[in-house]
């Protein structure tokens, strides 16, 4: 059987700035290389002025009617625009949901290391899902795995570091209960 294989599509890049001989309009509101207005001018008039001072006509508001060009090195704008998306790239914040996995039969000490666990993803800016899994002839005592869960979800309640938020209430599922904690500062 034969497979077809894609090449991988180029990224397309969301504003492309045209520049030069790419500007389509006949004419353009030109601001020269200081940031002052020149007015209403032909675009080829507008490239060879850009020329003489060895600068490039970039469109920088297609939409304007007639769109605005400005004289300026074309490699500074992109360069610019590069290290902004980076710098936001950079300060987004991102959030993991950590996860705790409880079982029915779960010991006194188990139930306090999970606990400590989970302060500590807590503390760290982080979502908490806890998840309780029921097996076999435990699926019977659906009571007594929401006592577990509810017990567990209100030790950490009473911790005074966290204010602590459900995102996601108890949930039953087939084979067990779920809950999504945050910590609200």
């Amino acid at each position: 059987m034969r497979r077809n294989y894609q090449k991988a599509r180029p990224k397309i890049d969301e504003k492309a700035f045209r520049s030069n001989e790419k500007i389509l309009a006949p004419e353009v509101f030109l601001i020269d290389e200081t940031g002052e207005g020149r007015g209403v001018m032909k675009t080829f008039e507008a490239i060879k002025m850009a020329r003489e001072v060895d600068l490039d006509l970039v469109e920088v508001n297609p939409k304007a009617n007639p769109p605005v060009a400005r004289i300026t090195n074309l490699g500074q704008i992109k360069y610019e625009r590069e290290k902004k998306l980076h710098r936001q790239k950079v300060m987004q914040k991102k959030i993991e949901i950590k996860g705790i996995k409880l079982s029915f039969r779960i010991g006194e000490h188990d139930l306090e290391i999970r606990g400590d666990q989970a302060v500590k993803f807590l503390k760290g800016d982080n979502k908490l899902k806890v998840d309780l899994m029921l097996r076999g002839r435990e699926k019977q005592h659906f009571n007594r795995a929401r006592e577990i869960i509810t017990e567990f979800v209100g030790k950490l309640k009473n911790n005074p570091e966290l204010t602590i938020e459900e995102e996601q209430p108890l949930t039953k599922q087939p084979s067990g209960f779920t809950i999504i904690l945050v910590n609200k500062k």
